[in-house]
């Protein structure tokens, strides 16, 4: 919950309050203290939940608002970046008063896991659907990477930026000085974000795949695919490096089963969601959106959003917000097309950090709101 804390009005040093009136007062302050919230990021957080609903009922019926297949963004793209921001934005609120770092930590990491472990239990493949007979999950398949577990990883890692790495304060004159340590950690991980999508070696990959659910795998229910690769730097849905670090590190009978660019025309994909025996091999295998090499990136978009939080927490003018808050906006936005111009691709999938400026940069709406609310 992304709480302020009033500014409170302390009486006289050695003035006494009668009893009644003291349990009055601190039932008062206890109120004050529960309402003080920021309305306008609540406001946005509900309609990032409503969004992400829309795009998974509606998706289907209006495919020009669910995820593109591959490369590019429609509506349903803008889901992740929008909690991410709502998380870092949050963190600015939440600790930006710390007297125990050690304490705050332990706090943070628990909240962190507790939000994960969510993930892993509504991801993870324990819920069948409604219609289905079947009930528990099997751990050889369980999946230990989405929505929330992106979110959790993203919010341990501007908590700890912000509880540990020193931050400078504001001017008078509302110009900003730069909190250069939380840029370093964003460069740092977009470094070795690039160096490890267009820097590792792919080979040549096999996978297996059961056409039925009988958990006894033999040769007359599996097919073993085969992709050839052995390039470096591609950005494809076969070959990318990120695929080839989650089936390392992961396993990938631990992916994502049903991956979004079997919406491709290449995989030729039918009405009842089946890919038939004659697609590219690699339109049967597992991917997911929400990996390690992409859970960097996203990260760092996460201390994205905490440096648009120091702006609202330290700013009180609604003018210099706006200034600061426009700043930020169209340097990501002219940086993220440039970077698409140059060759790096809008991709949710591999979360490219062309697609994390775009998209980060459309959060100037909810900047707009912030000022219209509070």
């Amino acid at each position: 919950m992304a709480e302020i804390e009033p500014l409170l009005q302390s009486t006289g040093a050695g003035e006494v309050q009668p009893a009644e009136h003291e349990e009055q007062a601190n039932k008062s302050t206890s109120t004050k203290s529960k309402a003080a919230r920021l309305a306008s990021l609540d406001v946005f957080r509900g309609l990032c939940v409503f969004l992400m609903m829309l795009v998974d009922y509606a998706g289907s019926i209006f495919p020009i608002i669910a995820h593109v297949p591959w490369n590019g963004v429609h509506l349903a793209d803008f889901v992740m970046p929008f909690f991410l921001f709502v998380a870092g934005v949050s963190v600015a609120i939440v600790y930006k008063k710390v007297s125990n770092r050690v304490d705050a930590t332990w706090k943070a990491v628990l909240r962190a896991l507790e939000l994960f472990l969510l993930g892993v239990f509504l991801q993870g493949g324990y819920f069948h659907g409604i219609n289905s007979l079947t009930y528990g999950v099997d751990i050889e398949r369980i999946r230990l990477l989405g929505i929330l577990q992106r979110i959790a990883i993203g919010y341990i890692v501007a908590a700890l930026c912000e509880i540990w790495l020193p931050c400078q304060r504001w001017r008078h004159d509302g110009l900003p000085k730069i909190y250069i340590s939380h840029w370093c950690v964003v460069l740092s991980l977009c470094t070795i974000y690039l160096g490890l999508l267009y820097g590792l070696y792919v080979p040549n990959w096999q996978f297996r795949v059961v056409q039925s659910p009988s958990s006894l795998v033999t040769a007359n229910n599996s097919h073993v695919y085969t992709v050839k690769c052995s390039v470096r730097g591609d950005l494809g849905p076969a070959c990318n490096s990120a695929g080839m670090i989650d089936r390392y590190v992961l396993g990938i009978d631990h992916l994502y089963a049903k991956p979004v660019y079997r919406n491709l025309k290449e995989c030729n994909i039918s009405s009842h969601g089946q890919v038939p025996q004659t697609a590219p091999s690699w339109c049967h295998a597992p991917f997911d959106p929400e990996g390690i090499l992409s859970s960097l990136t996203a990260a760092a978009s996460c201390i994205i959003g905490l440096q648009y939080g120091h702006i609202l927490v330290q700013l009180q003018d609604h003018k210099e917000r706006l200034h600061n808050w426009s700043i930020f906006s169209f340097a990501f936005l002219g940086l993220g097309l440039f970077l698409a111009f140059m060759g790096i691709p809008l991709n949710k999938s591999l979360y490219t950090i062309s697609y994390l400026l775009v998209t980060f940069s459309m959060c100037w709406n909810h900047v707009l709101h912030i000022v219209c609310i509070d």
